[in-house]
């Protein structure tokens, strides 16, 4: 079977043309990928009928939509490092290494110019599978070594898989994420708020308005934030508890159990049957609600996003952690290969 010819997205302002690639697979979901940012755009999970069926993601209709603010990271995958780092900077083999900051005096996820805003290469297209890469240059965003980075989407059956790969010529810091936002009601159907998720994590990373971890992992029992069983989202995202009313729901990462490939969450909607696993070798995921979506992002069905309008578990390395190694290593050297995986097991 030859893989579809690319698709004209369409054009940046700064005149980059972005394009997009269809994947899938026999019964399988249709999965939409742009070369820029690497970003998954659409992901239509089949009907009974074998029609296309709905789209679950977030995602903005143009490339101008793409460029234009707020920026929530629809889709794309975030780096060089996912999360924050505080105070723009941390130490390195002794020396101090500055950043570009992009949220008050912080690096989140990657900095101004992350690899969000990059146009990757594709390097290898099938039907049901597409390998991008980007050279991310030594000095970028202030971080440290030549990274060279791969991402390869699959479809296999009802499973859609990402594979991160990256490699450095110096020691560098290194931690990629995924950032689909999901509504298994449909993209723009509005609020996750019925759906029922499940983290499996018994402790998680208390956080300081600025969304930094405050210390170590504490238990999630006896707070909003104890996903161990399944819990109807809006009653956690409002509850009186400081660290979501500080966040303005759920935006913290989750310290999983186990290690290696593993479920790591599963989230339902009870009202369409739809539900999705999450599996990832990482040790952390993170877990968003969408709290600063406001309306002011229209998505690829026409409709705008409100507060809630999509839910975000991001795999990844623990924030911080180049300042707080002891939360999860993220120090990359020569000769060594970052990877991660990311597996979403659609069911109905």
């Amino acid at each position: 079977m030859t893989a579809p010819a690319p698709q004209v997205f369409g054009t940046l302002p700064d005149g980059r043309e972005v394009t997009a690639h269809t994947l899938t697979a026999p019964g399988g979901p249709v999965l939409r990928i742009l070369d820029l940012g690497a970003t998954v755009q659409a992901l239509h999970l089949p009907d009974r009928a074998g029609g296309p069926g709905t789209n679950v993601v977030l995602g903005h209709p143009d490339a101008a939509g793409c460029a234009a603010p707020p920026e929530a990271f629809l889709g794309a995958v975030v780096g060089r490092y996912a999360n924050r780092i505080a105070g723009a900077r941390f130490d390195l083999d002794g020396r101090t290494v500055d950043l570009a900051a992009n949220e008050g005096g912080n690096t989140l996820h990657g900095g101004p110019d992350g690899f969000h805003r990059r146009t990757w290469q594709v390097v290898d297209v099938r039907p049901d599978r597409l390998v991008l890469e980007l050279v991310s240059p030594d000095g970028d965003q202030g971080f440290p070594g030549r990274l060279t980075v791969r991402a390869e989407y699959r479809v296999t059956g009802r499973t859609v898989t990402l594979d991160l790969q990256a490699r450095t010529d110096a020691p560098t810091v290194v931690g990629l994420a995924s950032h689909v936002y999901l509504n298994l009601a449909g993209e723009g159907s509005g609020s996750i708020e019925d759906h029922l998720l499940t983290v499996d994590a018994d402790h998680y990373l208390p956080v300081d308005p600025d969304g930094l971890p405050t210390g170590g992992p504490a238990p999630v029992a006896g707070t909003p934030l104890d996903l161990t069983t399944a819990a109807r989202l809006g009653e956690r995202m409002r509850s009186e508890h400081p660290q979501t009313v500080a966040a303005g729901g759920i935006d913290h990462s989750f310290h999983l159990r186990g290690t290696g490939l593993r479920a790591a969450a599963r989230l339902e909607h009870p009202a369409s049957g739809r539900s999705v696993e999450l599996w990832t070798d990482q040790p952390g995921l993170q877990v968003y609600t969408g709290n600063a979506l406001d309306g002011a992002i229209t998505g690829t069905g026409g409709r705008s996003y409100p507060r809630g309008a999509g839910l975000a578990l991001e795999p990844q390395r623990h924030p911080d952690s180049p300042n707080r190694p002891e939360l999860s290593d993220p120090v990359l050297r020569p000769g060594e290969t970052y990877r991660s995986r990311t597996e979403w097991r659609f069911r109905r």
